[in-house]
């Protein structure tokens, strides 16, 4: 399934809501000039949405490493939120889970960044 991907700007950060299979083809480059947008206004952090993700792959996951450095490079976040079980077991099984910040549900991403 093709990934679509909708950006939502709050106040002080930036939501990009995913849907489909990210596999970092065409799209990954967009991706990574949304957080290079966000940084160069000034935001310094930003959410990755990706309840309706249903594969992530090896280019995938570049994309998202891409992304987090990006932000951690001007001292902001990147926060993960509502990952379906089967990107949880690939977080887990490439240990990503411990170098991403993953918010089970949107309320406790927003109880932390408000």
């Amino acid at each position: 399934m093709k990934l679509k991907h909708t950006l939502v700007p709050h106040e002080s950060w930036h939501e990009l809501k995913l849907t489909g299979d990210l596999i970092g083809d065409e799209a990954g480059p967009r991706l990574v000039e949304y957080v290079t947008d966000a940084v160069e206004a000034g935001l310094r952090q930003f959410v990755i949405d990706l309840s309706e993700v249903r594969y992530i792959s090896s280019s995938g996951i570049g994309v998202l490493i891409t992304m987090l450095t990006k932000m951690r490079n001007v001292e902001g976040e990147m926060y993960l939120t509502a990952p379906s079980e089967h990107v949880k077991k690939l977080l887990i099984i490439t240990k990503l889970h411990n170098i991403f910040t993953i918010f089970e549900t949107q309320e406790e991403l927003e109880a932390k960044i408000k």
